[in-house]
């Protein structure tokens, strides 16, 4: 009787405990939300027609300038993508990231910058979804153009695989991250859906609903952007 109580109390705790373990986690999915929001309410704010062409979109609450180096940063976040084979569904559950190194440096010292940076290409999508990338290098990145009346048809959009924004002390702009590297956040992961996953397998293979923590990132998605209007073509 005395192991059978032992038994039930705990796992009646078990949920206390886990939800204790993955508390950053979930506050880094909903600052995300929060900053997706905000700055899709600029009004001169990221194109929705570039937002119509990604296929996955990473979000990168307050990322700070390192003490070492010059421009150096080192920030953690979010990213999420359309679900279905060829990118064509509902956004789906947020895989975490970390964004580190880089020397594009904050033109306004040393406060907190916001990031979200578009995946406008397959290609682009699947080599995030392995190991560390730097951008520029294992993947072309450049400065999104900004502008509610900005075309996808742009030089710039045509040839990078990733556009990057950024938002600090109430500036919003395109901003150039190459040089930096982005990685799967695999612990931080681990600790929010409560099991080893690879980003592939949240992001591409469905193995995980969305956490209750994303709700907010999941409905301004699906309502600024709920269809993927990429060329057909471009996403065989």
């Amino acid at each position: 009787m005395k192991k059978l109580i032992a038994f039930f109390m705990a796992l009646a705790c078990s949920p206390l405990v886990f939800g204790a373990g993955n508390e950053k986690e979930t506050d880094r999915v909903k600052d995300a939300g929060v900053v997706l929001k905000e700055i899709l309410n600029i009004p001169d704010d990221i194109p929705k027609d570039l937002l119509d062409d990604a296929e996955c979109v990473i979000v990168l609450p307050s990322v700070k300038k390192v003490a070492i180096g010059i421009g150096g940063a080192f920030g953690r976040g979010i990213m999420v993508c359309r679900t279905g084979e060829h990118y064509t569904g509902p956004w789906g559950a947020p895989a975490m990231y970390a964004l580190e190194g880089g020397n594009f440096g904050f033109q306004l010292g040393a406060q907190a910058t916001d990031f979200v940076l578009l995946v406008v290409n397959p290609r682009g999508a699947e080599s995030l979804m392995g190991s560390k990338i730097k951008l520029g290098a294992d993947a072309s990145a450049a400065a999104g153009p900004k502008g509610r009346t900005a075309t996808a048809a742009t030089d710039v959009a045509m040839r990078a695989e990733i556009l990057s924004y950024s938002r600090s002390r109430g500036l919003f702009a395109g901003i150039s991250l190459e040089g930096s590297t982005l990685r799967p956040d695999n612990g931080a992961n681990e600790k929010l859906y409560g099991r080893k996953l690879t980003a592939k397998e949240i992001l591409r293979q469905g193995r995980v609903s969305s956490p209750a923590a994303a709700h907010l990132l999941d409905a301004e998605l699906q309502k600024a952007s709920p269809k993927n209007r990429s060329d057909p073509k471009s996403l065989e």
